[in-house]
């Protein structure tokens, strides 16, 4: 079924288990050349049993449980090794400082490492397909715009889907005819219709596809499976109804209670053991250029209002406010490269977060200046502002081609970028931006920034 990859991170989640007790299991096997009794096992179970509560924890961080990773398999190979390697390295921890948990001996443990690193990849890889027994469906494609042949594509590029697209009419050349329409329907078996029903070329028809219902005929709005796959809005396909139906400035009391103490926490307790790094900062830009500490920036907040965020100064001169072709260098210290590749220049911003001008996930904010532009030539850019800006959020993960100032692809860039940051608000939540947050940690701990 075309929706059921939704049930897929929970199929892995009981598939990983699994297969961590069957990696134990097997460990046993191995390690004492008969079948493991009850009680052996069972002994063992309660050992390793912390150890398999960590798994999860760093399968989830990874990103092993995403809609992107199981539907795109965008590095999965990757992923599934960094997760093992830091597993290992978080029970040999266990083993050597905190031996009274019961990882012993040491020859269990790295046997087990060793055999679970295996099975783990073997299931990733190969076992999901054999497991998920997805029926192909014969399907149709109606739409239009650049969105609709990223998705037509995507389709066709694998059999994950359980999607047979046997053809596409493009709305933008195509004028529907119905008994044609039903004709190709009915004549090459489809049972899935993946449809725009928001294109005003659609609307005329819909009463003579509602019989279709009772031919067992599914259909499934265009706008949500791509969200489902991509992770992110079709901007130029919406429609001022969305916003109507899925964007809203009001407040929801206990998501932003919850939302509030996790920033004033963090914040705080980062912000504080940040200022063991301050002085450490101001020797290396003074030893530099000898220039400024602080860069103070001028930026957009909720509500299009000018906030002021502070970060350590990375450039040969404080803030350029987003100002190319007047003169300025642009040019990044040689402290600056450090601090921006490790994102200590960011450690500021936490005092940001505490007093309440940014929060810790939410959509970047934007200098004043790019955000005239993008207002003018981006249709509903605007949007993005309806909430509170963040240190990192949904763009910063899943987005890769991060826009720049100055570059002369930024417009098209920006426009995706606002595709996610749109699925955020639309989908925001407490958990949401908990995943965000560990996700964030990941990435700055591999080095990859946001």
């Amino acid at each position: 079924m075309v929706t059921s990859h939704k049930k897929e991170p929970f199929l892995l989640f009981m598939g990983d288990v699994v297969s961590l007790l069957f990696a134990l299991w097997v460990t046993l096997l191995f390690r004492y050349g008969e079948l493991p009794s009850q009680a052996l096992f069972v002994s063992h179970l309660l050992a390793f049993l912390f150890l398999f509560v960590i798994s999860i924890g760093v399968f989830f961080i990874a990103g092993l449980y995403d809609n992107q990773t199981l539907l795109t398999k965008r590095n999965l190979p990757a992923l599934i090794v960094n997760a093992q390697l830091i597993n290992s390295i978080i029970a040999v921890l266990l083993f050597y400082f905190f031996p009274f948990l019961g990882l012993t001996p040491k020859t269990n443990l790295f046997l087990f490492l060793l055999v679970s690193s295996i099975i783990i990849i073997v299931w990733r890889r190969w076992g999901i397909q054999h497991v998920a027994l997805r029926k192909s469906q014969n399907a149709l494609l109606i739409g239009s715009g650049e969105e609709m042949k990223e998705l037509e594509q995507e389709i066709n590029s694998s059999s994950r889907y359980g999607i047979h697209l046997i053809s596409f009419l493009d709305l933008t050349s195509t004028d529907l005819d119905v008994q044609s329409l039903l004709d190709t329907i009915h004549g090459k078996g489809i049972s899935l219709i993946i449809i725009d029903l928001e294109h005003k070329k659609v609307a005329p028809i819909l009463p003579d596809l509602y019989s279709l219902i009772f031919s067992n005929i599914k259909f499934v709005h265009f706008n949500n499976l791509y969200e489902d796959i991509f992770g992110r809005v079709p901007v130029s396909l919406i429609e001022p109804m969305w916003f109507l139906e899925n964007v809203s400035a009001s407040t929801h009391a206990v998501y932003d209670f919850l939302k509030r103490c996790m920033d004033i926490s963090l914040s705080l307790v980062l912000g504080v053991l940040s200022l063991l790094l301050y002085p450490f900062v101001f020797l290396a830009i003074k030893l530099d250029d000898g220039g400024r500490f602080w860069s103070m920036q001028e930026r957009i907040g909720r509500h299009n209002a000018l906030i002021k965020v502070v970060k350590f100064r990375t450039m040969d001169i404080a803030n350029d406010g987003a100002e190319w072709g007047k003169g300025n260098t642009n040019k990044i210290t040689r402290a600056g490269k450090f601090l921006r590749r490790t994102r200590i220049d960011e450690l500021p911003q936490l005092w940001n977060v505490l007093r309440g001008d940014l929060s810790l996930v939410g959509p970047r904010p934007e200098f004043p200046s790019p955000v005239r532009r993008y207002a003018k030539e981006i249709p509903y850019y605007n949007v993005r502002h309806i909430i509170k800006p963040g240190l990192s959020g949904w763009a910063q993960i899943y987005h890769d081609g991060h826009p720049h100032h100055g570059d002369p692809d930024n417009i098209r860039k920006t426009k995706e970028k606002l595709s996610y940051d749109l699925y955020y608000i639309k989908y925001r939540s407490f958990g949401l931006d908990i995943k965000i947050a560990l996700r964030t940690l990941q990435i700055l701990i591999s080095r990859k920034g946001v």
